[in-house]
């Protein structure tokens, strides 16, 4: 069993290494080439010197004894125990010199192979469908991507610039001892090495379950974490701030627990690898120490055995937390390699043309669509927005209002039918220029953590600053980005938070004026306003929907009175369409809908006058009270 899991884990480790393997030696890109050949040249050349470190310790032992035997190719001038003694620093330093500089070339192409897969599965999350952002956590996926590029580091830096030069360190070693010390040497080493890599590897699976465990309880806690600070006027309305910290706290217990167990298992780890290391170094010196009793071997062969194993603990030392770190890497570079096989729901057909709008209008024809197929939602919808006019979609929620802009914006793809734009099927344009001519003002409107002037120009990044600030006088919000102690340049926060509800949605109107599209969707613009901010926001919208083809999804039908033609629909199916006269002296479901609003409108605003009364008469009785007779 433990064969075929380290042989799942070399091919895993070897088919992850092909995938990064174009990132490392990235096509168009030889200055990053040579400096892969460079490092390369340096790790091999760090290695060699590496080798030296000990004989110029085993000569300056040889030569305090008076016992040294001068190499033919060292000149007699550096046979002097000093001279050997500040050589063999001088060829520490150079070794040393020689790694740093292998890591300072590699640098760059390692953080290059990062930045590339980085962007690729950024790039790549825009294109997933909506569909998949809806049913996925963004903490848990942004702990994913993050995960992801720290594995590539973590693959890249201990795969080529550890475990190659490791496995060369041994093989000189082996070498070494095979030719001067005899191949008893080598068989302790070699079981040595072999008992510790397989006491590792095990204890590192055990290991490794437990760090999963501390992972998945991490992103446990960072998703709820930012859940609940995302939504953190919800948890403020239902005063579960209590429960909140709870469901926080319970994750991060059991993050508590596994990194607890984490650390006790590491020091096991660290203690068996020790053992195993004092075992084999103490049979080597036992072996020497006899040889120099004997006379086989002179006092620097033992310092030189002893400096070749104390050389080769150190990267020994690093075997557990190699196999770890690159399995743990591995496993987090997979996860990232399986965002990028998720397919794209909704692509661009081959051949696909860029939209050529000429009048802007619009048409569904027989449009069925389901977002499971168990539920239908629309069903057989045919309707046209004439060029320049206004058509609104109104209903009981759950009829499939919100659905028809979703799937002209082609977030979704329908099932049957066709919906065409000018003439042309949108499956059959590329999604670009598609959403390039359609605006979108939404009933919630979210802001990014920027600036009023970076929102307002989201709508189109080239735009000039007098571009945004006309922009922004239209949608009837200039005067108060004005009035603002740092004008354009105010943080508006996390989704907005600091703007009220009128405030972003003239943010979102001034956004859309500036994209200037040719068709615009109004999702139920004011639908979460009060009537009076909905009266200064439709002005606005009036504005900017004036000579463009618009359609409006609305909940309140006061908004959409001047509307060309309003299509009333119910559990997916259109019941009527007309205008608001037509539709009122049909007496069917919209005229129901109407008069329910209706009542709704006049019972709010009577109760709005009676407290507007009973803070009258508050007022009056308050100052009859203060005027005492005879004052």
């Amino acid at each position: 069993m433990q064969a075929k899991t380290v042989s799942a884990e070399s091919e895993s480790l070897f088919a992850t290494l092909r995938n990064l393997w174009p990132y490392m030696w990235p096509a168009g890109r030889p200055d990053l080439k040579a400096r892969v050949a460079w490092a390369t040249v340096f790790l091999v050349a760090a290695k060699l010197v590496l080798i030296l470190v000990p004989y110029f310790f085993k000569w300056a032992t040889d030569a305090l004894d008076g016992a040294l035997i001068v190499p033919a190719w060292l000149p007699s001038a550096l046979a002097a125990p000093v001279m050997l003694v500040l050589a063999y620093n001088v060829v520490r330093v150079t070794q040393l010199g020689f790694n740093q500089l292998r890591d300072a070339l590699f640098a760059r192409v390692g953080q290059h192979a990062v930045r590339q897969l980085a962007h690729l599965t950024f790039v790549h999350m825009h294109r997933l469908s909506l569909r998949f952002h809806l049913e996925r956590r963004t903490g848990g996926l942004s702990r994913v991507i993050e995960r992801g590029v720290k594995g590539i580091e973590t693959v890249v830096r201990f795969t080529i610039l550890n475990t190659l030069p490791t496995i060369l360190e041994f093989a000189l070693t082996a070498a070494i001892f095979a030719f001067a010390y005899g191949l008893i040497y080598v068989a302790v080493i070699a079981v040595t090495i072999v008992v510790y890599v397989w006491f590792s590897v095990r204890a590192t699976d055990w290991r490794i379950g437990i760090r999963r465990q501390m992972n998945q309880s991490d992103t446990d806690a960072n998703t709820k974490a930012i859940d609940s600070l995302l939504n953190y006027e919800t948890v403020k309305y239902f005063n579960n701030e209590a429960m909140e910290a709870a469901r926080f706290d319970r994750s991060m217990a059991r993050y508590e627990e596994a990194a607890t167990k984490n650390w006790t298992s590491l020091g096991w780890l660290n203690f068996g690898q020790g053992v195993i290391l004092g075992i084999g170094m103490a049979i080597c010196m036992a072996l020497s120490a006899w040889e120099v009793q004997r006379g086989s071997q002179s006092l620097g062969d033992f310092v030189f055995i002893n400096a070749m194993l104390i050389q080769l603990s150190i990267p020994l030392n690093f075997i557990g937390m190699l196999y770890r770190e690159i399995r743990q890497g591995i496993t987090d570079i997979e996860a990232m390699f399986d965002l990028l096989d998720v397919p794209s729901e909704i692509v661009d057909r081959p051949g696909a043309t860029p939209l050529v709008i000429n009048e802007a209008t619009i048409r569904f024809e027989d449009v069925n669509f389901a977002y499971d197929p168990d539920r239908t939602i629309l069903k057989g919808i045919s309707f046209e927005v004439p060029a320049g006019r206004t058509v609104a979609i109104v209903g009981p929620s759950g009829a499939g209002k919100s659905t028809i802009s979703r799937l002209l914006f082609r977030f979704y793809d329908i099932q049957s039918g066709r919906i065409l734009i000018d003439g042309q099927d949108i499956r059959d344009v590329t999604q670009d220029s598609l959403r390039a001519a359609i605006g979108m003002v939404p009933q919630d409107t979210v802001l990014f953590n920027d600036t009023i002037r970076y929102n307002i120009r989201y709508g189109r990044i080239g735009a000039t600053d007098e571009e945004v600030r006309e922009a922004a006088r239209l949608a009837q919000i200039g005067d108060f980005i004005d009035s603002l102690p740092d004008g354009y340049e105010t943080m508006v926060g996390e989704r907005g938070l600091k703007l009220s509800g009128g405030e972003k949605q003239r943010v979102a109107i001034a956004r859309t004026i500036l994209k200037a599209p040719p068709i615009l969707i109004l999702d139920e613009a004011t639908s979460a306003l009060d009537t009076h901010t909905e009266r200064e926001i439709q002005a606005a919208l009036d504005l900017v929907s004036r000579g463009r083809t618009t359609l409006v999804i609305a909940h309140r039908l006061s908004t959409v009175i001047s509307a060309d033609e309003i299509i009333v629909l119910k559990d997916g199916r259109i019941a009527e369409r007309g205008t608001h006269r037509a539709l009122l002296a049909a007496g069917g479901l919209y005229k129901s809908m109407w008069d329910r609003q209706r009542e709704a409108t006049e019972a709010e605003e009577r109760l709005r006058r009676a407290r507007e009364t009973d803070a009258d008469g508050v007022i009056v009785r308050r100052r009859t009270a203060e005027v005492q007779p005879g004052e």
